[in-house]
């Protein structure tokens, strides 16, 4: 599936110009594919970004070109809707790093014509911030009316804020964190290692192969979705109910509707997404960690984020970004005398609530992009 995935044609544009990322390494020149819904108006700054998360892309509001499926927010952009297409123009880019048109391990070697695979530097939030200002370079917006991300996309906002605070009017943040816990990278460490005990992942090499790590990519996936759930969640959907059967097997087959819920969410994810991709970009993600430039002191990353507006959302049943990390990004943002709103809603979805129909979180961002910034 990897092979007819990286088939697929994407809006996209070559930068040709160095990228310097955090590893020391240099990319000589960088591809960022993204999608847009709205009109520039003639000042430029009715432009909102938003970030996608671990295994988001760049289709926010259009049907994906792979599944057919509609984007990932559809129900929060577009005309009328909480990120209103009509009063705002919305970028939303493939991060680097991913797998659907940006830069990154599927990227052909220069030298040779084939994928870079694991010859790929690897990469972190800010440099993944620093690609979409290259974008918003090219496109000529000098500031952002808001910049927006759920997930690894409020890493991402938050990055913004304390990279580029110059260039935003304000940063609204959902079920998010400042930095990854050991039981984050705990987790994601699991799926990687899923993901390099497959036979067919050949070291990252796979890409003109036959066979592709799709086994260890589902784990992966199979394991990262339970942390998007929460326990109540679960327990209403499934239960303990088994899956088309009266009784048990006494075998290894999905008995459980839970068993054959994980399966099927881990065979689709590997026909969207790469295996490698998801290497780099959860260890982007556990490197994530914004107070440690400022000798852990997460003040410091917003001491020039003053004039900047932060809206800040969890979920109460969100345990893999709980509300405790939100609370810590505020008390951070108080502390420099920054412009922050702070609420966490009740939802029983887990850390997936800022995906699913929360009407109350519809309200707050369209009431957070009307504020000034």
């Amino acid at each position: 599936m990897a092979s007819l995935l990286h088939q697929i044609q994407h809006r996209s544009v070559t930068i040709d110009a160095p990228l310097s990322l955090d590893s020391g390494q240099t990319l000589p020149s960088v591809t960022i594919a993204y999608q847009s819904h709205g009109t520039l108006d003639a000042s430029k700054s009715n432009a909102v970004l938003v970030c996608h998360a671990l295994t988001g892309d760049q289709y926010v509001a259009s049907d994906h070109p792979a599944t057919g499926k509609p984007g990932w927010w559809a129900r929060m952009v577009g005309p009328g809707k909480p990120v209103d297409t009509d009063t705002y123009f919305v970028i939303c880019a493939n991060v680097l790093g991913s797998c659907m048109g940006t830069s990154g391990p599927a990227t052909p070697d220069p030298a040779t014509g084939t994928p870079l695979g694991m010859k790929f530097p690897v990469i972190t939030i800010a440099d993944m911030v620093r690609a979409q200002a290259m974008l918003l370079d090219h496109l000529g917006i000098d500031r952002l009316h808001a910049v927006i991300g759920g997930s690894m996309g409020g890493m991402q906002t938050l990055a913004w804020a304390a990279a580029h605070p110059e260039r935003l009017g304000s940063a609204i943040v959902i079920a998010s964190a400042a930095r990854h816990s050991a039981q984050n990278i705990a987790f994601h460490e699991v799926g990687r290692q899923a993901i390099m005990a497959d036979p067919d992942w050949q070291d990252g090499d796979y890409y003109d192969k036959f066979c592709t790590p799709t086994k260890g990519l589902a784990v992966a996936r199979m394991a990262a979705h339970i942390t998007y759930l929460s326990e109540t969640g679960l327990t209403e959907k499934f239960g303990r109910r088994l899956q088309a059967r009266d009784i048990k097997s006494f075998g290894f087959d999905a008995d459980f509707q839970v068993e054959s819920y994980l399966r099927h969410q881990g065979l689709a994810f590997t026909d969207r997404f790469d295996a490698n991709a998801y290497l780099y970009i959860t260890r982007a993600m556990d490197y994530f960690d914004l107070a440690e430039p400022h000798e852990g002191q997460l003040a410091g990353a917003f001491a020039r984020a003053k004039d900047v507006r932060f809206t800040l959302v969890s979920f109460d049943t969100d345990w893999l970004y709980p509300t405790s990390e939100s609370r810590r990004i505020v008390q951070a943002l108080q502390s420099v005398g920054a412009a922050a709103s702070f609420v966490e809603l009740s939802a029983p979805f887990g850390h997936d609530s800022f995906l699913l129909d929360v009407p109350a979180l519809d309200r707050l961002v369209a009431g957070a992009l009307r504020a000034e910034g």
